[in-house]
């Protein structure tokens, strides 16, 4: 039974100086935990769809990381959080921006393509979906962390400027199933001081998220505005399925369009071959993978 897992953790200037002990310690615990439930899925035989919902849904709720608990605040001290999922078999998704009130968006995001009525749901009516669907629910102090209202304090004082190279970032996950079905999901809070209900790439079907058995699996992490702009998923996967690039040539020529665009980010991609790759433009990326064969690997630095 082969298959392969790979998630993020957010790109940006992740470094040895910027970065504490107990900061690089809680991520590389954090990248440890979601690979261990989302290889205890593809282990028993499980979807590479399951596998991506339950990696993330860790790491939506460990504080370390910029999705579910611990996202980043809006310009009015809240939490507003984004998700997609994607199904490579039939290019099934779902996908939920500006929620505020369930725990694990990822799952409200996977109830919205398994109703599959609609694509992409937002505000007040994700969260009236998210209770009508039974999914539990939280208080805005599960989300709101001091140290982001923190950081929130300190954007407003240095003039409310978006920080696009935040070194808390994003989640995502690509996997391959061993019936080789690729499938991809990505959760983020956004940016920290966004306002009048910005939404960035990660729950755009396309730009953030895309999976497609044809091509491959993509999850980004990044500048959002950039990455809508380029299409990212979208770009890689059609590059894979029509030009017949590797996945890592797919990667590093649309992480370059985005880079000249003048955005920064990072990208995980799978193969239904199970072939992984990923790439960044910043200074780190928190990243993990973990295969059948019994590869594994956390990094967080480009060095490594």
């Amino acid at each position: 039974m082969s298959w392969t897992l790979m998630i993020h953790g957010g790109a940006g200037q992740m470094t040895r100086d910027t970065l504490s002990a107990g900061q690089e310690a809680g991520t590389r615990a954090g990248l440890n935990a979601a690979l261990d439930a989302g290889a205890a899925v593809l282990a028993a035989g499980g979807a590479a769809l399951d596998a991506v919902a339950a990696a993330i849904r860790v790491l939506e709720d460990d504080p370390h990381f910029n999705s579910g608990r611990g996202a980043a605040l809006t310009w009015d001290g809240m939490a507003e959080l984004d998700a997609a999922i994607m199904d490579g078999r039939d290019r099934r998704a779902g996908a939920v921006a500006g929620v505020t009130t369930t725990r694990h968006p990822i799952d409200l995001a996977r109830a919205v393509l398994d109703d599959g009525a609609h694509v992409l749901l937002a505000g007040a009516g994700a969260n009236a979906f998210s209770v009508a669907h039974g999914l539990p629910q939280a208080e805005a102090d599960w989300f709101v962390l001091p140290e982001r209202a923190r950081q929130l304090a300190e954007m407003k004082a240095g003039g409310g400027t978006f920080d696009v190279e935040m070194k808390y970032g994003t989640v995502g996950a690509v996997a391959c199933d061993a019936h080789g079905h690729v499938a991809a999901a990505t959760s983020t809070g956004g940016v920290t001081g966004k306002r009048w209900g910005r939404i960035g790439d990660s729950p755009l079907i396309g730009a953030g998220t895309y999976a497609d058995d044809r091509g491959c699996a993509v999850s980004a992490t990044g500048a959002g505005e950039f990455f809508i702009r380029a299409g990212v998923g979208h770009e890689i996967a059609a590059r894979v399925r029509l030009t017949g690039a590797s996945l890592q040539q797919a990667a590093d020529a649309v992480l370059a369009e985005v880079q000249a665009l003048g955005g920064t980010g990072g990208v995980i991609v799978a193969g239904p071959g199970g072939d992984l790759a990923w790439g960044f433009t910043t200074a780190g990326m928190n990243r993990a993978r973990a295969t059948a064969a019994g590869e594994r690997s956390v990094a967080i630095y480009g060095d490594e």
